[in-house]
């Protein structure tokens, strides 16, 4: 019998307390450079998905591990008042969530992240339990907690819940065994052309497909993404023309609205190009999480938006 589903995206991995950093431009190394403002922010891939996936209408919950610092207390309040369940967190006193200093260039809208791992556990190797990874319409996973994530995965596997991935570690112990059982992989173009040996998206999804694969995505930023469906040759969709003005969290952003689409039974293309929308309006705001659309603002802006854009 199918278990009665509790969670639209359940999500395991890391969650991160940014302190992020405007200014007018990068510096060149030994420089001095004004400060035009700076923000605390919630960050981390699966966390920050799990706020995308919540405000574009998805019932979610994050059970990754934290601790019992100011950190973890950050950033178990900014999941609550974003409506994500906690519940399922496993909490340990030598654990805790990432901590990242993020350098926001205004003039090129990029940004750099420098992160400290110290004490990061991400997906535990025994918890959630079955039930719970069962009862969820979509398992979203990061690299962080490899053990756990495989053992979740697994289960994920057996009761037919769809997998999606943010892999960004292809040297971790264990990481061909977790990406093997991942249905639903969204890498970075980096990431991807690092793994398949391929240089280009197009030959490095049609390299990372399978038969274990419903879809291999690869995002290109604002040359937009490739994505290789089950049985089918690599496509291409156009990013959406925007204004970027703060780039932080896009592509955890992409992962969370394509979760919440999967999870509502979206098709394949059409998860990624709501996935596309949400994540290019972010790039029009500052901060990783306070930038994020909710899914009244992308379905708005998919009626008025006509793609374009070169490929990659």
């Amino acid at each position: 019998m199918a278990r009665r589903k509790q969670f639209d995206v359940l999500g395991l991995g890391c969650a991160a307390v940014d302190e992020i950093l405007y200014v007018e431009q990068y510096p060149r190394a030994d420089a001095k450079i004004r400060v035009l403002r700076r923000e605390r922010h919630c960050g981390g891939l699966t966390a920050t998905a799990l706020v995308a996936a919540s405000r574009l209408g998805a019932k979610c919950a994050f059970a990754g591990t934290l601790g019992f610092d100011e950190g973890s207390e950050f950033v178990l309040d900014t999941l609550r008042r974003e409506r994500v369940d906690v519940r399922h967190v496993v909490r340990r006193p030598d654990s805790g969530a990432v901590r990242s200093v993020i350098i926001v260039d205004e003039r090129l809208g990029t940004r750099n992240v420098f992160a400290s791992l110290e004490g990061v556990r991400g997906a535990d190797a025994k918890l959630p339990s079955r039930e719970i990874i069962e009862s969820s319409r979509v398992l979203l996973i990061d690299h962080f907690g490899i053990a756990g994530n495989i053992r979740a995965a697994r289960i994920a596997r057996g009761a037919g819940v769809p997998i999606v991935s943010d892999l960004e570690n292809g040297e971790a112990p264990r990481f061909a065994e977790l990406l093997a059982l991942v249905d639903h992989p969204i890498f970075s173009r980096r990431m991807a052309e690092e793994l398949s040996g391929e240089e280009g998206p197009r030959r490095a999804a049609a390299k990372l497909a399978g038969e274990a694969r419903a879809v291999v995505v690869i995002t290109c930023g604002n040359r937009g993404a490739w994505f290789v469906a089950h049985g089918q040759k690599p496509k291409h969709l156009p990013a959406f023309a925007v204004k970027a003005v703060d780039t932080t969290g896009c592509g955890d952003v992409f992962h969370g609205a394509y979760a919440a689409a999967l999870a509502r039974g979206a098709k394949i293309e059409e998860g990624i190009r709501f996935a596309s929308a949400a994540a290019a309006l972010k790039a029009t705001q500052h901060g990783g999480q306070a930038g994020i659309p909710t899914r009244a603002m992308v379905e708005k802006f998919l009626r008025r938006s006509a793609c374009g854009g070169p490929a990659c």
